[in-house]
This record gives structure tokens, sequence and C-alpha cells, in this order.
């Protein structure tokens, strides 16, 4: 009993960490517009800060979850953390744009080996037979960034600058790496690091990747100027820009939570479902975005459709996982960071030239093939194994169909 309740509380300690990661990377979509002017920049440049701490993720995942791999995961995810809040601090105490990019561009070095191994720990600590449950509940944390962390420190930035909100969670990272130093078990790199998913299939595992990037990009590449369209396409006034955020984070946490409940046992049904709400949700804002009562339903189901994703996605990259689950994990932080920043660098583009009224149109169509490359991979197969089948068993065919002729 006392190892169930320490696993918990490992548990909640990681999904802090992971609230502090998910908030600190996303923060300047929040402080967009409070940023660029403080440091000379425009908006599109000062976008870019989510784009080049994502291209670092993308960059060091793979080589640092290789070259870590003999390392205690303990040490490992505190001292990630306690580096990630060192430069987190650096960030709040930038004079320059430069130096901002830097400092962040350190903390996504730490994200990148975060990521890797913080799944794969969480669930080493509880029976198999409720990962999807685990996964959504640490999950949790990377809800709650949208939710509290990024309209927060919007929030903060808005009242005592946007230095303060760094601030904040530099603070709060350094809380957290004393509470998972204290908290998780010990847990070596083999326990881990060398489960293989149950179901390993690579040909699944390669299509979901390259799904996560086309819906990721799209996502964030409406994500990443949300606060620009609600200012310019809604007409919304600036002062309410965080409880709009804060809407669409809730319902973000809700949706995570419910589908943890139904996650292990409809995997894939849950990923497919809540790409065509992303992708609805999208399309709707493109269609109807300058009506404020309308976008703000549309608001909370894209951010519940998103978040929930992640958690779906994570928890079928670990199933289908043809090689370790913390290279799986790894080579999923890379899809997700490719995508947030190519979807960051279009949407940078699509502002400058086609004005910000297109881009969820960009997303959504995006989210939209993503959806298509799951279902149309998935009835490639049954149609796969259906026809193995009769040519296993030909008294099996349907009527009207003979054996020469299937």
């Amino acid at each position: 009993m006392v190892h169930q309740r320490r696993a918990v509380y490992a548990l909640t300690a990681l999904s802090a960490a992971t609230f502090c990661y998910v908030t600190t990377e996303v923060l300047p979509i929040g402080l967009l517009t409070l940023i660029a002017p403080d440091l000379g920049r425009s908006r599109s440049e000062t976008g870019l800060l989510v784009t080049g701490y994502a291209v670092v993720v993308m960059i060091v995942a793979l080589p640092l979850t290789r070259v870590t791999r003999r390392v205690p995961r303990r040490p490992l995810l505190a001292g990630a953390l306690g580096v990630f809040a060192a430069a987190t601090a650096v960030s709040a105490l930038a004079t320059s744009y430069e130096v901002l990019l830097a400092a962040r561009l350190v903390s996504a070095i730490t994200n990148g080996v975060f990521w890797a191994v913080v799944f794969p720990v969480a669930i080493s600590m509880f029976p198999s037979n409720i990962r999807g449950r685990i996964v959504a509940r640490l999950s949790i944390g990377n809800a709650l960034g949208p939710v509290l962390g990024v309209p927060l420190g919007t929030w903060l930035g808005a009242q005592a600058g946007w230095r303060a909100a760094f601030v904040a969670m530099a603070a709060l990272g350094f809380v957290t790496c004393i509470a998972v130093a204290l908290l998780l078990p010990s847990v070596t790199p083999q326990k881990s690091a060398s489960d293989v998913g149950p179901m390993p299939d690579r040909h699944r595992f390669v299509v979901l990747l390259a799904a996560t990037i086309l819906a990721v990009t799209g996502a964030m590449g409406a994500f990443t100027y949300m606060t620009v369209f609600l200012l310019d396409v809604s007409g919304f006034a600036a002062a309410s820009l965080g409880l709009l955020l804060f809407v669409q984070g809730s319902f973000g946490v809700a949706g995570t939570w419910a589908v943890g409940r139904v996650l292990d046992r409809f995997p894939l049904g849950v990923v497919l479902g809540l790409l065509g709400l992303i992708t609805a949700a999208m399309l709707g804002l493109y269609a109807v975005g300058a009506s404020k009562i309308l976008t703000i339903p549309l608001l909370a189901v894209a951010g519940m459709s998103f978040s929930s994703l992640i958690a779906g996605i994570q928890h079928r990259i670990m199933q289908v996982a043809p090689s370790t689950t913390d290279m799986a994990s790894a080579s999923l932080s890379v899809a997700f960071n490719f995508g947030l920043a190519a979807g960051s660098f279009i949407g940078a583009g699509l502002l400058a030239t086609a004005g910000v009224r297109v881009i969820p149109l960009f997303g959504g169509l995006l989210t939209a093939a993503a959806f298509a490359l799951l279902a149309c991979h998935e009835m490639s197969r049954k149609r796969r194994r259906g026809h193995e089948t009769v040519r296993r068993n030909p008294d099996l065919q349907p009527v009207g169909h003979s054996a020469a002729h299937p």
C-alpha cells in the first residue's frame, strides 16, 4: 500500500512537471503582444520563439535518449527539471530577443530528454492493464498548461510585465524538481526503457507518427496565433484573452480526464474521434470566426479535442512501439515538435501574407488529412487481413464469390 501511495504521489509530481514544460514552451503565445514591442520585434518574429524551441527538441530528443539510456531515471528527470528551471529564470532576465531565444533553446534541450522518459517511467509504476488511464492522468498536466499556465501567465504579464510570468514558471520548476527527486521511486533504465509495446507494429507506428505531424502542424499553426485571431477576426478585447484561453484549456482538462476512462478499451477509436472533432472546430472557426457567440464554443471544442488527442496518441504510440517505449516516446516528441515548428512557421508566413483569418482553414485541412491517413491505413489493414483469411480458408468466402475470384 505504501508503495502504491508513493507511486500516486510520484505520478502527481510528474504531472506537475509536464505542466511546467507545456506552459513554458507555449507561454510566448499568450504573451505575444507584450514580448514583441518590448524587445522591438514583430509578432511573427516573436512567434518564432516557439518554433526555435520545437526545432531544438526535434534535433536532440532521439540522440539524447540513446545517450542517457543507462542513466537512472530519478536523477535524470530531476536534473532535466533543474536545468529547465534555471534556463527559465534566465528567460525572465533577458534584455534582448537573442538572450531570450538562447535561454529557451537550453530549456528545449532538457525537454527532449524529459518527454522521452516521463511516460515510460510513469507506466512502469502501475499495472499494465491501466496504461491508458495512467497516460491520461499524467497528461492532465499537459492539459492544465493551457487552462492555468498560459491564461495565468497572460494575466500576470498584463499586470506585472511578461518577465513576471517567466519568474513564476522558474520558481514552480524548482519546486517540481525537488518533488520529483524526493518522490519518484528508484526506476532502473531497464525497467522503464526496455518495455516493448504490447502490439508492436512498425507500419502502424510510422503512419501514426506521420498523422501526428499533420495534426500538430495544423493545430499548432492555428493555436500559436489564436490570440491574434481572437483580437483581429473575432473582435474580442485584449482584456478578455485570458478568459478565452481559460475556456479553451478547461475543456482540454475535462476531455483528457474523460478520455482516460475509455482509452484502454478504444485506443484507435479515441484518436480518430478526436481528430474529427478538432477538424470540425478548426473549419468552423474559419467559417464563423467573426461571430463572438459562435467562436467561444468552437474554441472550447478545439481545446478539448487537441489536449485529449495528445494523450490518445501517446498511449497508442506506446502500444504499437516496434522498439523500446522510451525510443517510441522520443520519436513522438520529434514528430510533435516537428509539427509544432512547421505549424508556427507556416502560420507566421500566412499571418504576414494572407492574414490571420485563413490560419484555422489551414489547420483544419491538415487535421482532416491526419484523420484520412489513419482511417485509410486501418481500413487497408482490415481488407488485407480479410483477403489473407479467405486465401487460407476458402470455405469462409461470402456467397456468390468463388475461390478463383475473391
